[in-house]
């Protein structure tokens, strides 16, 4: 039995194949920039303070209108207060923490002991690219530590399904093709046509 290809079978399988994975591509380039869009984008969030001292987030919205958040803690007492915090006033916090950070005394510059941290590192972690700019957000993200103390001090489900999205775009794992092959391994074969 003879087989036959064409040089025109050839290329258009290679252009085919050559289409799937830039589309492939182009899928992952959007998944992984809505993860950095949302980290970027304003905020509305609810910090509140734990027994400790400490601050966590409990809820996070995006918003359209500027970044602000509202402060709960508690008193002595066991009386609940809250105080809205401006956008000005976040990016102060926000500033400073960050300047501790590069400084190297920042609690974000280490592995987390424990949920929560100080207010101006709550404050970081969850609005730093919206507040500070998309440089420093990004500079945040590719900090592991960072990373770490952002989910111990973020209980919000919004943090929670933006992170799994992000994580899954951004994972070291090696991506499928659309025939199931690793993409980033290449296989050759040997074989002979026409005879």
């Amino acid at each position: 039995m003879k087989h036959s290809i064409s040089a025109r079978q050839v290329i258009m399988g290679t252009a085919g194949l050559a289409v799937l994975s830039a589309l492939s591509g182009c899928q992952n380039n959007k998944q992984e920039e809505s993860a950095t869009q949302a980290e970027n984008q304003n905020k509305f969030i609810v910090v509140e303070q734990l027994s400790d001292g400490k601050y966590v987030v409990v809820e996070e919205m995006p918003t359209t209108g500027p970044s602000r958040a509202l402060i709960r803690s508690k008193d002595e007492n066991g009386t609940t207060s809250e105080r809205v915090m401006s956008e000005a006033e976040m990016k102060t916090l926000a500033d400073q923490e960050y300047k501790k950070m590069k400084e190297g005394k920042s609690e974000l510059n280490s592995e987390p002991r424990s949920e929560g941290m100080g207010l101006g590192g709550t404050i970081l972690a969850a609005a730093g690219g919206a507040l500070l700019g998309n440089m420093i957000g990004n500079a945040l993200m590719n900090n592991t530590n960072f990373r770490k103390n952002q989910d111990a001090s973020n209980r919000s489900a919004y943090h929670r399904s933006a992170n799994q999205s992000g994580s899954k775009a951004s994972s070291g794992s090696p991506k499928k093709s659309f025939f199931g092959n690793l993409g980033s391994k290449s296989s050759s074969s040997s074989s002979s046509f026409g005879g």
